[in-house]
């Protein structure tokens, strides 16, 4: 200790230009995010919604990053940077799920004043989001017809599609260890299969494969956060528009509702009926 007080860098350099701003400011470019907020209806209620749904979209390409992360890890059989990764992301989704409070107060009548201005965009829409699915091996060609006249959107789904899903990479991870797992395109949805379930059953009764007891688990922490997203999702929508049709044409609620039942990864839930 030396007892010398630090004090705040306050001014940075004669070189600097006039009106630059901070150093901080120029890095996370905070003039550019603070003019991205640009509600289009007198309803204050608008501006939370266009904060949480830009936080929700930076939150999926940071999920996405860890997930790709982890995908590229089990292809090269290294556990410890896959579950490393699967780990950061489970700290993002908490933080997505806990997101789903900036709208938990959202009336009706608050949604409702500001609802016809945004016209057909919908959350359904996000290729953020659509990425995230395709990753967990939600899939589904037809949904890339809505970005044709978006190419770079377009083509990153398309990519995304036609590369193995992180389960599958999971599953190939099994099926190097001596596993029988199951053939299937690499841009079908996945689906329940009684085979899969038998390798992990082996894996969580196998001795020899106790080592793989830990992606199980990292894969179900990562499900279970997936489902809660989509149960905060659900509950918004029922909250503030009911069973309205969604802006961008789809079902709204019932379609949440059968997205927040349907099991990420099911083998892993349901073979603990027999563990």
């Amino acid at each position: 200790m030396t007892g010398q007080m630090h004090r705040p860098h306050l001014s940075f350099g004669p070189d600097q230009d006039p009106g630059a701003s901070t150093p901080y400011a120029r890095y996370v470019r905070l003039a550019e995010l603070h003019a991205l907020q640009q509600p289009r209806s007198a309803e204050p209620a608008e501006y939370s919604f266009i904060v949480a749904t830009q936080v929700m979209e930076l939150l999926f390409d940071l999920l996405h990053r860890d997930w790709d992360a982890a995908r590229t890890a089990l292809r090269a059989d290294d556990l410890d940077a896959a579950l490393a990764a699967l780990r950061r992301g489970q700290h993002t989704q908490d933080v997505l799920v806990g997101s789903w409070d900036l709208l938990a107060t959202m009336t009706p009548a608050e949604f409702g004043a500001f609802r016809p201005v945004l016209g057909e965009a919908s959350g359904f829409q996000s290729s953020a989001f659509l990425l995230l699915e395709f990753l967990l091996g939600n899939r589904s060609e037809g949904l890339l017809e809505m970005y044709r006249d978006s190419p770079a959107e377009y083509d990153a789904l398309f990519t995304a599609l036609r590369t193995p899903s992180l389960y599958a990479e999971a599953l190939a991870v099994l099926a190097r260890r001596g596993l029988e797992i199951p053939a299937r395109p690499v841009t079908a949805r996945h689906r329940p299969d009684p085979a899969v379930e038998a390798a992990w059953r082996a894996v969580y009764t196998d001795p020899a494969l106790a080592d793989l007891v830990r992606l199980g688990e990292a894969l179900l922490d990562t499900a279970e956060r997936v489902t809660r997203w989509r149960q905060r999702h659900y509950c918004a929508v029922k909250r503030t528009m009911g069973g309205k049709p969604g802006t961008g044409g789809s079902s709204g609620l019932s379609w949440l509702k059968q997205s927040a039942d349907q099991d990420v990864f099911p083998e892993l839930w349901t073979v603990r009926n027999d563990l």
